[in-house]
C-alpha cells in the first residue's frame, strides 16, 4: 500500500494528536515526511517523538519554505495546526503548491480570508478538510440521529449554553487566543465548534446574527474593579500561586513545548489572565436565525465553576434535551491537574457532587420523556477523536449522519462568529449574506 505523505504545519500542543495517529494506528497508510514550524524546540520535540515511535525522522522546515518543502518532500497533504490567523494564508499557499489540506478549526477568523480560501479552492480544485471532532462524539451523533429521524418533528428553535470553567476557560486568556486579531475571539476560535454542531444537527445555514457580550471577568480592568491587588505578569514564578495561575514547570509537556522554547520566539504561554492587553470577550450571547426559519439562542461563559453544555431542541412534535458535564468542579487544591481541557480526556477524576456524564432525553407531545441510549463515548472529546482520525487518514465511508466536514462547513461555522463580532462592534444584527463570502450567498 502506498502511504500518503503528510507535512505538519504548526507544532504546538494540538499537533500531538496527529503525530501519535500517523506514527501509531494509521502508520500503514500515512507517513510524516516534514514538520513546518518556526520554533526549533517545538519542531524537534515532535520529530523526536516520531523517531521514538520507530519511524524515520521528518525533515524540519520554516513557514517561509512551505512551497519548497511540499515540492522537495513530495507532500500529498498538509495538516495545519498553526495560530488561527495564519490558517488562511497557509491553506492558500499549500493549495497553490499542489497539496491538499487538513486544518484544525476554525477555518480562518474573518470574511476576507474566508473568501481567499474560496478563491484558492476554485483555482486549484484542491481539498480542504475541517477536523470538527465534536460531530463524532457519540452523544452529539445521537442528537443528530434523533432530529434526522423526525422524532421531534420540524425544528423550530434551539437553546444552547456552553460553560467553560475557571481552569479551561481561563486558559484562553493566558495564550495568544486572548488577542482577537489572532483568534477572532471565542466566538470564532471556540464557538465555531458549537455553531458547526447546530448547523450540522439542523442541516441548515445561518442567515442573521445578533450578538451581545463583553470582557466582564478576566482582564486588568475587572481585576482593579474587584481589587485583586498586585499580580505577577506570568504564572511561572517562585512563591505562592493562586488558582488562576499556570506554572509551566508543573507539567513536563507544557514545559518542553513552551517554557524551554521561549528563547527562540518570546512566546509566553502562561500570561496572567487578569493582565493588560486582553481584547476578547468572556461572556457572550447570540440570537441566530436560520434559513429554514429556526432560531438559535446561544450563550458562552468562560469563568463557570463547572464545564459542559446543555442543548434543548424544540420541534413541532416535541423536544430533545442533551446535558453534558465534562468536569463537575474546579477545586482550589488540585493545581494544574486534572488536565486543562476536560473534553480531551475520557475521565478527569474530578471530585464533585455534579458527576461527569451525559444524558439525552426525548419527549414528544402527549408522552412522557424517554432516555436515548448513547453508544460509546470513551476517549478524547467524548469519543470523537478516534472516529475523526479514522475518517482523516483512512477516508470516510458511508456515513448516514454525514459527519466528515469540508471547507464549506468550516465557512458556515465561522460565519456565525464573524457576523457576531460585527454585531458586537455595531450593536446591530448582521446578515451572513452581507459578509462577502460567496458560499453563504448561494
Amino acid at each position: 500500500m502506498t502511504r500518503t505523505r503528510y507535512a505538519l504545519v504548526g507544532a504546538g500542543h494540538r499537533a500531538q494528536l496527529y503525530v501519535e495517529a500517523i506514527a501509531g494506528p494509521h502508520a500503514e497508510r500515512a507517513e510524516l515526511a516534514a514538520i513546518c514550524e518556526p520554533n526549533p524546540v517545538r519542531a524537534a520535540l515532535h520529530r523526536d517523538r516520531i523517531v521514538e515511535l520507530g519511524h524515520p525522522a521528518p525533515t524540519l522546515w520554516t513557514p517561509d519554505d512551505l512551497e519548497r518543502m511540499i515540492d522537495t518532500e513530495r507532500v500529498d497533504r498538509v495538516i495545519i495546526t498553526a495560530r488561527d490567523d495564519l490558517h488562511a494564508p497557509l491553506i492558500v499557499r499549500a493549495l497553490d503548491a499542489g497539496a491538499d489540506v487538513v486544518v484544525e478549526k476554525p477555518l480562518t477568523i474573518d470574511a476576507p480570508s474566508a473568501a481567499a480560501i474560496e478563491d484558492a479552492v476554485d483555482r486549484t480544485g484542491g481539498s480542504v478538510v475541517l477536523t470538527f471532532n465534536y460531530r463524532y462524539s457519540p452523544r452529539n451523533s445521537a442528537l443528530r440521529q434523533v432530529i434526522q429521524d423526525g422524532r421531534i418533528g420540524r425544528v423550530t428553535s434551539v437553546d444552547f449554553s456552553w460553560m467553560l470553567d475557571t481552569k479551561h476557560g481561563a486558559d484562553y486568556f493566558r495564550r495568544w487566543h486572548r488577542e482577537k486579531q489572532h483568534s477572532g475571539g471565542l466566538l470564532v476560535h471556540k464557538a465555531s465548534h458549537h455553531f458547526d454542531l447546530v448547523n450540522w444537527w439542523l442541516r441548515d445555514a445561518p442567515a442573521r446574527v445578533f450578538a451581545s457580550g463583553g470582557l466582564r471577568f478576566y482582564g486588568a480592568e475587572n481585576a482593579r474593579a474587584r481589587r485583586l491587588g498586585e499580580r505577577p505578569a506570568r504564572g511561572t514564578h517562585d512563591g505562592d500561586h493562586d488558582p488562576f495561575e499556570l506554572d509551566l514547570r508543573d507539567d513536563e509537556r507544557l514545559r518542553s513545548l513552551y517554557l524551554d522554547a521561549e528563547a527562540h520566539d518570546g512566546y509566553l504561554r502562561d500570561r496572567d489572565v487578569f493582565g493588560e492587553g486582553i481584547t476578547i470577550e468572556d461572556n457572550l450571547a447570540l440570537v441566530v436565525d436560520y434559513a429554514s426559519g429556526a432560531t438559535l439562542s446561544y450563550s458562552l461563559n468562560a469563568h463557570a465553576p463547572w464545564e459542559g453544555y446543555r442543548v434543548a431542541v424544540n420541534g413541532t412534535e416535541g423536544r430533545a434535551e442533551l446535558d453534558v458535564v465534562e468536569r463537575g468542579a474546579v477545586l482550589a487544591d488540585e493545581g494544574l491537574h486534572p488536565v486543562l481541557d476536560p473534553s480531551a480526556v475520557a475521565d478527569t477524576g474530578a471530585r464533585s457532587l455534579r458527576p461527569q456524564g451525559e444524558r439525552l432525553l426525548v419527549q414528544r407531545h402527549w408522552e412522557d420523556a424517554a432516555e436515548v441510549e448513547i453508544d460509546g463515548g470513551h476517549g478524547g472529546h467524548g469519543g470523537g477523536d478516534e472516529l475523526l482520525l479514522a475518517d482523516v487518514f483512512v477516508g470516510p465511508g458511508d456515513d448516514p449522519l454525514e459527519r466528515p466536514a469540508g471547507w464549506t462547513d468550516g465557512v458556515r461555522s465561522i460565519a456565525v462568529g464573524i457576523a457576531g463580532n460585527l454585531s458586537l462592534a455595531t450593536g446591530a444584527p448582521v446578515l451572513t449574506s452581507d459578509l462577502g463570502i460567496r458560499l453563504l450567498e448561494s
